[in-house]
């Protein structure tokens, strides 16, 4: 690392609802390090903001945003970042599918600014494309000079969603990374991690370590990217 840019280490993970080994879970998340996490199936319903608060103190993190406005899309940060502004978007409320929105920020480290947005795609070919559309905007509007995003696509690559968040103008990091879904002997990878031009992948896995079998039913993408400074 250069003193025109800094690595954060972003890992994205559908957490299953926290329906699965919690301890194991938590586990996982410190040994992989994360100064950001992109979490998917954060808690949604009653007393989420505290449950969010209290799943970010057990992976030695903090809370920053969404949750039960998202539809459990949902964004923790190690100390080792700052961030500027947050924001919580409901993207659709439809009856008979789950509530889906963008959790995202503005994080900071050593002059670097990122737009992050943790997303969790619905399972809706047409309302799935729809909010990779949304997605974008929403990045857009953050004002950050690079973005990210990661999350849950529900698709695999060359599906609409991803070629949609390409077209926008983000890249996906991992082409050709193992698969995510489901947990034990996953054969879908429908989990990824996306940025604009300028923001370098260092390294990019699929997690793959003692509890993340019992800790969800998808396994953890972690990534370390390098952000320009100013």
């Amino acid at each position: 690392m250069n003193s025109s840019s800094a690595e954060l280490r972003v890992l994205s993970w559908n957490m299953h609802g926290l329906r699965d080994d919690r301890a194991a879970l938590a586990r996982v998340v410190r040994s992989c390090d994360p100064d950001v996490v992109c979490v998917q199936e954060a808690p949604k319903y009653f007393r989420w903001r505290a449950k969010c608060a209290e799943l970010a103190r057990r992976c030695g993190l903090l809370y920053v945003t969404g949750g039960g406005t998202t539809g459990g899309s949902a964004l923790l940060v190690d100390l080792r970042v700052d961030v500027e502004v947050a924001a919580e978007v409901c993207l659709s409320r439809q009856w008979g599918w789950p509530a889906r929105g963008v959790a995202s920020a503005v994080v900071a480290r050593s002059g670097a600014r990122l737009a992050v947005a943790s997303v969790h795609l619905p399972l809706d070919l047409e309302t799935r494309l729809e909010h990779a559309h949304q997605v974008l905007q929403v990045l857009a509007r953050a004002g950050a000079p690079h973005a990210l995003t990661a999350g849950d696509m529900n698709e695999r690559p060359g599906h609409p969603a991803w070629e949609a968040l390409h077209e926008g103008g983000l890249r996906d990091l991992g082409p050709g990374s193992g698969a995510t879904f489901p947990a034990v002997a996953p054969t879908k990878r429908i989990d990824g991690v996306f940025a604009t031009e300028g923001v370098e992948t260092v390294d990019y896995r699929v997690v793959d370590e003692p509890g993340v079998e019992q800790a969800s039913d998808h396994r953890p993408i972690l990534v370390t990217v390098r952000v320009p400074a100013g």
